[in-house]
């Protein structure tokens, strides 16, 4: 196909407009450094939630993205407990899904490791453990080799499709892969928030894989993301921001595909998209950071066990309103003893009466400004 970048004498040579982007990456940069810094003053406890949290959201959002869902609490159940977190009532958890997390969590946790064709084939094969792809067998843990027909991005009915990309044929593979391996592993690029752009950029271009290739280049991303901030906790997730801007990622990626080796404006979406990341991580841990601002003000009460437990699992978003009897099947005490302890709550000004009495009396978490 021709008007593919990689057709160009220049290929892969990318150039970009730095002094238009400086401002945008500065703002980017600054930005991050808020976002680790708020995390880094969270107990350990909130901090683990929060990687949690946004590393469910990273791998669900990046299969959404290709039109595949997931269970998510499989996945929020095989992320904790290869972070040796105990969050209780794990689920089961298929290979498929065992699979797409260690990818992530290899990228990611690993993250100054370096990115070799061999740590690339147990991405592939990990998102494949069948050697399937629905109902059709693919090369899982190796290049693609192009059997069949070239491979190709395409939209629409049978008979009407509409070409978006043809990527270079596999026996280009080998030289090309190695180029690409060669630059993200070495020093000709400063700033790895900028490498993670033309990174994403460049594999998904090459698109060595018979399938998994968008979900790949997330995750090299996500490595290259890592990098840039020397930490392998993630409290932001590019994904699930592409997930809410995918038709706008599909059609910048088909036109920096199909122009110059100027990708300026690939760049710029890129920045701008994880600026949005960043800034969406407030509503991602929303329920973290209010849990974090609610112990600011009321950490130094004395709390007993049960008191703490059931506060807890208020902040966490406790279904139904709060009375004696759920207090004490959660906290697994007598009548007498859930009553005495909501009286000391209350009394500290961390529970408040709800305005109806009687029978139905209940309570709520005092509100915190």
């Amino acid at each position: 196909m021709t008007g593919c970048i990689y057709t160009q004498e220049d290929w892969p040579h990318f150039r970009w407009n730095r002094e238009s982007l400086l401002g945008r990456l500065a703002s980017v940069r600054h930005e991050q450094g808020r976002l680790l810094g708020r995390m880094e003053a969270l107990g350990f406890k909130l901090r683990q939630e929060a990687v949690l949290r946004t590393l469910t959201e990273d791998v669900l959002k990046s299969n959404e993205i290709e039109g595949e869902k997931l269970d998510a609490e499989q996945v929020r159940s095989s992320i904790a407990r290869r972070l040796g977190m105990d969050i209780g009532g794990l689920k089961a958890v298929d290979r498929n899904v065992e699979g797409v997390v260690e990818m992530m969590l290899d990228a990611t946790r690993h993250y100054d490791q370096p990115l070799t064709s061999e740590r690339l084939f147990a991405w592939q094969a990990s998102l494949f453990p069948t050697g399937r792809s629905g109902m059709r067998r693919i090369r899982a843990g190796a290049w693609r080799d192009d059997s069949g027909d070239p491979m190709q991005v395409v939209s629409g009915p049978m008979s009407k499709e509409r070409v978006h990309f043809e990527a270079p044929a596999a026996k280009r593979l080998g030289p090309e892969m190695g180029t690409f391996l060669d630059w993200f592993n070495g020093n000709t690029e400063g700033d790895w928030v900028v490498k993670a752009g033309i990174a994403h950029l460049w594999f998904v271009t090459i698109h060595p894989f018979e399938d998994g290739n968008g979900r790949i280049a997330r995750a090299i991303a996500d490595l290259a993301l890592a990098r840039s901030e020397q930490s392998s906790q993630r409290f932001y997730s590019m994904s699930a921001q592409i997930r809410q801007e995918r038709a706008d990622y599909y059609d910048i990626l088909e036109r920096t595909q199909k122009a110059t080796m100027d990708i300026t404006l690939w760049m710029d979406w890129f920045l701008q998209c994880l600026g949005r990341a960043i800034d969406g991580a407030r509503s991602t841990l929303g329920t973290v950071l209010s849990k974090a601002h609610f112990w600011e003000i009321f950490g130094d009460a004395l709390l007993n066990e049960r008191q703490r437990l059931v506060v807890s699992c208020v902040l966490d978003g406790f279904e139904g309103k709060l009375t004696t009897m759920k207090y004490g099947k959660l906290a697994k005490c007598s009548h007498d003893t859930a009553l005495r302890d909501i009286a000391a709550l209350v009394e500290r000004g961390i529970l408040v009466r709800n305005p109806e009495g009687g029978r139905s009396t209940s309570y709520s978490l005092a509100k915190v400004t």
